[in-house]
């Protein structure tokens, strides 16, 4: 059976792990992993067969309406991993370590995860940045927790790196594959790639063995992964250009509230039908 299986209500299934994943490599097996921030949607990425959900620090924009990614907590972030393990049976749930909980030290880094996963009850977490988050990785490692690496546009340093920009070219592609060589050895399980050129994460490919998950990254990944309201429609304003829409569940939503609301206004709503007698 192959990495995305999904299941129906009542079917006996395990939760994908970390050699899963890297069995799929092995095949050359391509696979989704979205983000999931609440019960009803982890249920259903879950049932369709998602094998990874990522409790994403993107909560920050899509849930809590900042600006950035940098502002979300802890406290922010752990009733959302919570809901989504909770409400899933298969999918590996990664949660993301946000700004300023792991930078400091591997001390600071390692209770930070030791939170998400004992408490939130996540099977992994995901830390941005190269060589310099080395001793977090090692240390968190060590404790026996997965850690998931990121690499490219790093949406905590997204004021050192002077915006959304296109990461990876230059003398700064080489560094991104020693960076990537480096989380290897560290011991990270997998690496995120996000918004560099594609012919790079080819490279960054051939040059480690662990799983790859491009967001911006071409199609030479492992895996790729979404914001999931970017997919369906949901996000307002313009989107990245790796962004393809599958659904404009936006305007359905719309739709539906406005025709409610004109019933509602009229009288038709609620109707017998809709009554208790």
């Amino acid at each position: 059976m192959g990495l995305v299986a999904p299941y129906a209500d009542g079917d006996t299934v395990r939760r994908v792990t970390i050699t899963d994943l890297l069995d799929a490599k092995t095949r050359s097996e391509h696979w989704p992993m979205l983000t999931a921030y609440d019960a009803t949607t982890a249920r259903i990425f879950d049932e369709a067969g998602i094998p990874v959900l990522l409790v994403g620090d993107s909560a920050a924009m899509v849930v809590f309406g900042f600006d950035s990614t940098i502002p979300i907590t802890v406290d922010h972030l752990l009733p959302l991993v919570q809901a989504v393990v909770r409400s899933s049976k298969r999918a590996m749930v990664v949660a993301d370590l946000p700004f300023g909980t792991y930078q400091e030290s591997p001390e600071q880094a390692l209770n930070t995860a030791i939170t998400f996963i004992k408490d939130g009850h996540a099977h992994a977490v995901k830390i941005e940045g190269g060589e310099h988050v080395l001793p977090q990785i090692q240390a968190l490692v060590a404790a026996g927790i997965p850690v998931m690496g990121h690499l490219g546009l790093t949406p905590q340093s997204i004021n050192q790196l002077g915006g959304y920009k296109v990461q990876g070219r230059g003398e700064d592609g080489e560094k991104l594959i020693r960076d990537a060589i480096a989380l290897e050895k560290a011991g990270a399980f997998a690496i995120v790639l996000e918004v560099i050129p594609a012919e790079l994460a080819a490279r960054v490919r051939d040059a480690v063995s662990i799983p790859l998950i491009g967001i911006g990254a071409g199609n030479s990944t492992d895996g790729q992964v979404l914001v999931w309201q970017d997919l369906v429609g949901l996000t307002v304003g313009r989107t990245p250009k790796f962004v393809k829409k599958y659904a404009e569940v936006g305007d359905a939503i719309r739709s539906a509230v406005a025709q409610w609301s004109e019933d509602v206004v009229s009288g038709a709503y609620p109707s017998d039908s809709n009554s208790y007698h």
